[in-house]
Order: structure tokens, then C-alpha cells, then sequence
């Protein structure tokens, strides 16, 4: 059910669709080159690191802080848009993340490129990205518009992560590195330009709590997680106290948010947004298909260029087959809508993953010919295609138009974090020991959350046929009529 909130205040009257299908536009190709940014450097292992005289893992490094910044600073990029707007976070976000790619494009060394990429374009990706949920999700309200909307929106970050290995290795070879960077601060200018059609619904509240210490929490407990499974391969015991220690400092988050409600006041993150069950599925299900896509992406990657020797054209090449079936299924995302249930088309996203993750371990280990490569990704291109959209709209049409500022930020934390989870844990895997074993090892663990996903899936499937059986029933016992 959806979560009513009292005094909900004026609503915005929609606007013709026509303009919306404007809006949409930047916002999509906003969520493309975020996407993008996460994926295009797993091709450029190589040649970063020999330009810049530095390691792989060093490289890894820098991909997966990026991801971090992002998960850790999502949710309270969402809460500020109720305070600023949405429209001025998105454009701020644009303006930070430019800067960052810009910055990034002329590194001279590896900490410049930490600043520009992970830092910078990490925190712009933080402000920009709970603006684009949130303002799809006010500006379409009619469910089959808003499912649409969304599908545009995800179709375009799953294409961004897919194909972000085809674009980046083919602008490295041609040009260098360093003009993937610049490629991004250029369709950044283009989102610019693109954005005087956005306006924001509701206006801001300047008057709204930040909660701060939730914020710092919140972050703290997030990095210092993922910065202890970074740590597995050098220290298990400097990895185990970095994950108690995110652990505690998560804790406090928790009891912190509760006290601020006991208080009275609004804190960060409210305990509410948890109570709706669909709504934890479907975050369950975010978190794992991003770990899974930038997991999978990354130990490919690193596998063909470390191991095989591939240059950064040759191995964006072969993740071709992965963006296809993204795009495929992408494309039929509104006709399979309409024909099964979002559960259902969870579920079935998840089943092709594992089973294209499986294929990965297999024909590769059979074969050293670069299409055996071809079957896995392009079934994890489908699942993925299939399964990302229902998600975001599970999730996100679980509560009302007040709560989209938490949500929108919960929601982008979550799947960001998954990102974050899957280049760390695939990453460490493969840096202790770059060897085909130690691929086998990275995507059989892959395989092992997928199934945990796929179980999620199938529990929030069971749960939305159990609700319109039981409200089928209600339906026809009132129709009967009494006796």
C-alpha cells in the first residue's frame, strides 16, 4: 500500500505531456553519463596506469571512491533538493561534476585524478541524481506515464554502464584517456543547455532541517565498509576492524535518526521509509543488480587487459554484446509491462543474470576465443535490461509525493552502494591473484549474490500476487453484494 502522508500540501498540476517528454531528456542523458562514468575507466586500466606511473590497483582505487562518494553522499543529496530544489541541485550537481571531468582530463598524477574523478564528479553525481528520480516521479503521475518515464530514464544509466567499455576504449585508442573525460564534461555542457525546459514542481523550503550529524554518520558508516572490503588484500585484519567499524558507526547512525524522532525533529533518514515491505524488496533487488552490472563489468575488464593482454578498443569490443542486450530489453521494458508484473519481471531479470554469469565462468574457461565472452554478457545485458526499471518504480511509487526528497536519496544510495560492493569485492578478489582462477573465483561469487537477489525477487513477486488475489477477492464479495 502507499504511504499516506497528512498535510500534503498544494500539488503542482501536471503539465502537457509534451513538455514532460522534454524534461526528459536531460534528465535521461543525465543519468546516462553518471552511469557512464562508473563503467568507461574499467577500459582504461592500462593506460592510466602506465601514463600516469602508477598500479592497477591503484586504478581500482580511484573507480571504486568514485562509487563511494556517490553511495555515501546520495542520501543527503536527496534530502537537500526539499531544501534548495530540485532543479538547483541538479544544476549544481552538473556544474561540480564538469568541473571534476575537466580536472580529471588534465591529471598529471594519480591524486589529481582521485580529486577530479572520485571526489568531485562523485559529489556532482550525489546532487544531480536524486533530482532526476524525484522530478520523474512528480511530473508523471500516472502510473503507466511514470513507468514509461522511468524506463527511458534507466534504460539510459543501464545503456551509460554497458556501453561505457565500448565508448571509453574506443575514444582511448583513438584519442587518449584523457578525452573520455572531456567527452563527459562536453555532454555535461549539453545537459546544461538542455535543462531550461526543467522546472521544479514543488517550491523549495529553505526553512527545511538538515540533519547534519545524520549526514556525517551516514556517510562515515558507508566508507568505511567499503574501504574495509578494499582492504581484504592487503590485511584481513585491518579489513575486519575497518567493517566493525562501519558497522558501529552505522549503529549510531540508526540510534541517532531514532532519537531525532523521539525528539521530534526530522532527521536525515526517517525509520518509516522501512516499514513498507515491497519497497525494502525492491531496494534489496537495486542494491544487487548494480553490484552485479559494475561487478561483472570490472572483473571482465580487468581479466581481458591484465591477463589476456587485450588493449582498452579490443576489450570495449567484446562487452558490445552486453549493451545490446541491454538495449533490447530496454526497448521492449513498456510492451512486457504491460503482459507481466513487475515482480515477475524481477525475477526473470535476475534468472538470465545468474545464468549469464555462469555462462561467463564456463565458456571462458573452455575457450580462449574472446566470443566465448559473447553469450554471458549479453544474457546479463538482458536480465539487467529487463529487471531495472521495475525496481526503480517498486520503490519509488511506494510512497507520495513529500517523501520523494528521502526516497529518491535512499533509493540512489543503495543502488550506488551495490556499484560500490561489486567493483570492491570483484576487484580485491582479482588484485590478490590476477590469474584465471582468481576470475573464476570473482564471478562465482557474483553468481552466489545474484541467487540471493533472484530469492528477493521471487519474495516480492509472491507478495504483490498475494495482495491482488486478496484484492480480487474483495472485489467480487462486493460486487455479490449481501444476500
Amino acid at each position: 500500500m502507499t504511504e499516506q502522508t497528512p498535510d500534503a500540501g498544494p500539488r503542482t498540476p501536471p503539465r502537457p505531456a509534451g513538455t514532460n517528454r522534454r524534461v526528459l531528456a536531460p534528465l535521461a542523458l543525465a543519468q546516462f553519463i553518471c552511469s557512464f562514468a562508473g563503467s568507461n575507466m574499467n577500459v582504461m586500466i592500462n593506460d592510466i596506469s602506465r601514463d600516469l606511473d602508477t598500479t592497477v590497483q591503484a586504478v581500482q582505487v580511484v573507480i571504486t571512491v568514485f562509487l563511494l562518494v556517490m553511495a555515501a553522499l546520495m542520501i543527503p543529496g536527496g534530502k537537500l533538493t526539499d531544501r534548495l530544489g530540485r532543479k538547483r541541485c541538479f544544476l549544481a550537481g552538473l556544474a561540480v561534476y564538469g568541473t571534476g571531468a575537466v580536472l580529471s582530463a588534465a591529471a598529471p598524477g594519480v591524486g589529481v585524478l582521485v580529486l577530479g574523478n572520485s571526489i568531485l564528479e562523485g559529489i556532482g553525481t550525489a546532487l544531480l541524481i536524486p533530482p532526476v528520480y524525484i522530478l520523474t516521479t512528480l511530473l508523471f503521475t500516472d502510473l503507466t506515464a511514470r513507468a514509461r518515464a522511468f524506463g527511458i530514464i534507466m534504460a539510459a544509466g543501464g545503456l551509460g554502464a554497458a556501453a561505457g567499455p565500448l565508448i571509453g576504449g574506443l575514444i582511448t585508442s583513438a584519442i587518449s584517456w584523457r578525452a573520455a573525460f572531456a567527452f563527459q564534461a562536453l555532454v555535461i555542457a549539453i545537459i546544461i543547455a538542455l535543462s531550461r525546459s526543467v522546472t521544479d514542481p514543488l517550491p523549495p523550503d529553505p526553512h527545511r532541517h538538515f540533519d547534519i550529524p545524520g549526514a556525517v554518520l551516514s556517510a562515515g558508516g558507508l566508507t568505511l565498509t567499503v574501504m574495509g572490503i578494499l582492504a581484504a588484500d592487503n590485511s584481513l585484519a585491518l579489513a575486519a576492524a575497518l567493517l566493525a567499524a562501519g558497522m558501529l558507526v552505522l549503529a549510531g547512525f540508526l540510534h541517532w535518526i531514532r532519537r531525532e524522532e523521539r525528539a521530534g525533529r526530522e532527521p536525515l533518514l526517517s525509520t518509516s521509509l522501512f516499514r513498507n515491505r515491497d519497497s525494502n524488496l525492491g531496494l534489496v533487488t537495486q542494491n544487487i543488480q548494480w553490484l552485479l552490472l559494475m561487478g561483472s563489468s570490472f572483473t571482465v575488464a580487468a581479466f581481458l587487459q591484465v591477463v589476456r593482454g587485450y588493449d582498452a578498443i579490443r576489450t570495449g569490443l567484446i562487452f558490445t554484446a552486453a549493451t545490446v542486450g541491454l538495449l533490447a530489453s530496454s526497448l521492449a521494458a513498456e510492451r512486457l509491462a504491460k503482459r507481466r508484473s513487475q515482480g515477475t519481471l524481477i525475477t526473470a531479470g535476475f534468472a538470465l543474470t545468474v545464468t549469464g554469469i555462469v555462462l561467463l565462468i564456463g565458456l571462458v574457461a573452455g575457450s580462449r576465443s574472446p566470443w566465448a565472452f559473447t553469450p554471458g554478457l549479453l544474457l546479463i545485458g538482458l536480465g539487467l535490461g529487463v529487471m531495472l526499471t521495475p525496481s526503480v518504480n517498486v520503490v519509488q511509487s511506494a510512497f507520495p509525493e513529500q517523501r520523494q526528497g528521502e526516497i529518491s536519496g535512499l533509493s540512489r544510495s543503495i543502488s550506488n552502494l551495490g556499484s560500490s560492493f561489486g567493483t570492491a569485492i570483484a576487484g580485491t578478489i582479482l588484485v590478490a591473484g590476477l590469474t584465471t582462477n582468481a576470475y573464476a573465483t570473482a564471478m562465482a561469487t557474483l553468481a552466489v549474490i545474484g541467487i540471493i537477489g533472484l530469492v528477493a525477487a521471487a519474495l516480492l513477486s509472491r507478495r504483490r500476487r498475494g495482495r491482488l488475489r486478496g484484492a480480487a477477492r474483495r472485489g467480487s464479495a462486493g460486487r455479490q453484494g449481501p444476500l
